[in-house]
This record gives structure tokens, C-alpha cells and sequence, in this order.
């Protein structure tokens, strides 16, 4: 079946939803639309999983993928470094499969099309996020919350991702990036952007309101300015002078260390530190009824709550599971009408171990992206 053009506005039908989000054939033997085969690229594999400082990614050489029905392949020109990256090489996030390519904010150009794949025309520049395929049939794909797919895969996880020369995705699951954003500062939007722009509505601050957040790293600086630019009170709690620095020349409302005491009770907070022991902490700040959106794939374990003091007069913690392409639309969106941006520090591609061990060692604020 033909899948149509994703559109964030639309709500899709069951027989719609099924044809928009089948899987395609990974492996295909029909040749793809527009250039050849090359000789080969290069990749980052994850080898072993094992502690950043010992380098667990592996440089590979290996054929340029073909597209399968559906399909594109793009010529990656940057590649964004996310703190999964870093959980899936040091093995906090078990791989999917042995020697995965990581890497899911993922900017490149179209160079070769899979039979049937019309969405994108060769040269047309894209984004590969996160998620990469949903089964289309489970209760939750029915009911259009994709993000909780019972069989979902994942670039950078399931399949190969961007810490290469080239990458497959399904064209449902491509994105049209803004022309405001050059392709540095388009990568981390692809899924800190996103992944933060969901937390934040999980988070279901009133207009006006309060929000905490803790942490303040790729995702949470992103976060942060939708959050400025739709009026709330921002309070940010997170560790490292340059992160301090950063959230305040934002125009964080407040500023201070992840332990602290917020200003004011919060009507809402997002904990982007993988560190549960912030868990109590931040749930102590809310004020009543409010909620604490956990919006890490991974999470170091939770002290027990004190029922009375962190949980009663109905405060809520919640998790954020991945995201939707409605999410990512609606973020891209607003990306560009709020003139967001992204700090960045660039790595070429050849220096991804340096730039998830920076990551690790809290040695740049903002995001690192891989340069092609």
C-alpha cells in the first residue's frame, strides 16, 4: 500500500494510519532511484558497551545501504549527539543488535530513492529522527498515540543511524526541515527538540504558569525557550557553570544548583538529568496538583517517595515514552516561528567518540553535532 505524506494536523483514519506506518523491506533487491551504489562509506559502530573513556565505538567501513520499497537514503551532513548515544555505547541501554550505527538527529540530502518512495525529490534536504517505525495495527497506533507502538524500531538503535556516511529511513517518517535553519542547528531539534517539546506538555503547565527544570543540557535548553516564548516562568535547576550560564543568558527566570530549593512552587517540571535521586526533589517542588514529566529513555533508581510529602494533594510523576511525528511537526513548527536555536559545538565526524565523551564529562553546554 501507497503511504501518504505525514500531516501533524491530521487526525488519521484506522485503514489511513495502517497504510501510512507499514514496514518496509530493509533489505531490497530492485535498484534504487537515482545515484548507484557507491564504493562504501564510513560508520561508528557500537563494538562493545563499556565506559565512554574506553572507547567503546569502533570505526567500520561498509557498503552504502540500498534503499528498500519505500525507502531513502541520505547522504548525512550532520549528525547531532544525543545522551541515548552515550546510554547505548556504555551499555545503560542494551543494543538492539550488535555493531548498530548510532546517531538519530540526523540532517542530510536525499541521493537515491526506494521503489515507490515520491515524498522527497533527490537532492531535497531531510531530517531522520528517533523513531523510525511503528507497526501501524497495535490498539495504540489505532488510537494515534504512535509513541507507544507495542513493535516500534528506532534509528540509532534497531537500525542504522547518522554516525555515518549515509542512512536508510522509511519516507513517513522523514521530515521537512525549516530554510531558517542551517543543518548544525537543525540536528538537535530532530530529537532534543522534539523529545523536550513533548516533556513540556506533559508537564501540562497552565498559561502564565511556573515551570521547573532540571538539568540543562541539549534537550532542556530547547525546552526552555518554547517555554519563554509562551510566556511561563522558567526555573531552571542543574549542575555546571557553563549550564548556569547558558539558562540565564536565555532568560531563565531563576537559576540555580539541581538541590535547590525553587523560588516559588512549580505548576510543572520536566527532569532532563538522568539522575532518579532528583526524582523526590523536584516532586517536593510542585506546587498542588501539579506535574513532574521524566523525559530520559533511561533513569538511575529512584529513592522511596515520602507518599505525604511528594506525592499527596495529587501531584503526578509521569514518563515521557518517545514521541509522535505530530510531535516533531508541531515542534519544527514552532522552531521556526519562534526563531529557536540551538547552542552548538561541532565535532567532525571522525572525533564522535571525543564528542560523547565531551558529552559525558559535562565539557560543552548545549548540543554537539557531527560534521560530515
Amino acid at each position: 500500500m501507497k503511504a501518504a505524506p505525514f500531516a501533524a494536523t491530521t487526525m488519521l483514519s484506522n485503514s489511513a494510519t495502517v497504510g501510512l506506518l507499514r514496514r518496509p523491506v530493509l533489505a531490497m533487491a530492485t535498484p534504487a532511484v537515482g545515484t548507484a551504489e557507491g564504493d562504501g562509506m564510513q560508520t561508528w559502530i557500537v563494538d562493545r558497551c563499556g565506559p565512554i573513556d574506553q572507547r567503546p565505538l569502533r570505526r567500520n567501513e561498509q557498503d552504502d545501504p540500498l534503499p528498500g520499497p519505500g525507502q531513502l537514503r541520505v547522504r548525512v551532513s550532520c549528525c547531532g549527539v544525543c545522551r541515548t548515544d552515550l546510554h547505548l555505547a556504555e551499555g545503560d541501554l542494551a543494543p538492539r543488535r550488535p555493531q548498530v550505527v548510532p546517531g538519530h538527529e540526523v540532517v542530510g540530502r536525499v541521493d537515491a530513492l526506494g521503489v515507490g518512495a515520491d515524498r522527497f525529490a533527490i537532492g531535497e534536504r531531510v531530517g531522520v529522527a528517533w523513531l523510525a517505525q511503528t507497526d501501524g495495527t497495535c490498539r495504540f497506533c489505532r488510537r494515534g498515540a504512535e509513541n507507544l507502538c507495542i513493535e516500534p524500531r528506532f534509528t540509532g538503535w534497531d537500525i542504522d543511524g547518522g554516525y555515518a556516511d549515509a542512512c536508510l529511513v522509511d519516507e513517513a517518517y522523514a521530515y521537512r526541515l525549516p530554510d531558517s535553519l542551517d543543518d548544525e542547528h537543525a540536528a538537535p531539534l530532530l530529537c532534543a527538540g522534539i523529545i523536550g517539546y513533548r516533556a513540556l506538555r506533559c508537564a501540562a503547565v497552565p498559561p502564565g504558569g511556573r515551570l521547573g527544570i532540571y538539568g540543562f543540557g541539549a534537550s532542556a535548553h530547547l525546552t526552555a525557550q518554547i517555554a519563554l516564548h509562551q510566556g511561563l516562568r522558567v526555573h531552571v535547576l542543574t549542575r555546571g557553570e557553563g549550564n548556569q550560564k547558558l539558562a540565564a543568558e536565555l532568560g531563565a527566570d531563576s537559576v540555580g544548583g539541581p538541590a535547590d530549593t525553587a523560588p516559588e512552587p512549580l505548576d510543572g517540571a520536566i527532569l532532563f538529568a538522568p539522575a532518579g535521586e532528583l526524582v523526590p526533589v523536584a516532586l517536593r517542588a510542585l506546587d498542588r496538583g501539579a506535574t513532574l514529566a521524566v523525559a530520559g529513555i533511561w533513569l538511575s533508581d529512584i529513592p522511596a517517595l515520602d507518599y505525604a510529602g511528594e506525592l499527596f494533594q495529587e501531584r503526578r510523576l509521569r514518563s515521557v515514552t518517545a514521541n509522535t511525528r505530530s510531535d516533531g511537526e508541531q515542534l519544527l513548527a514552532l522552531a521556526e516561528r519562534f526563531a529557536i536555536r540551538a547552542t552548538t559545538v561541532a565535532y567532525p565526524m571522525a572525533k564522535a567518540p571525543e564528542a560523547l565523551a565531551d558529552l559525558a564529562h559535562d565539557r560543552f553546554s548545549g548540543a554537539a553535532v557531527l560534521h560530515n
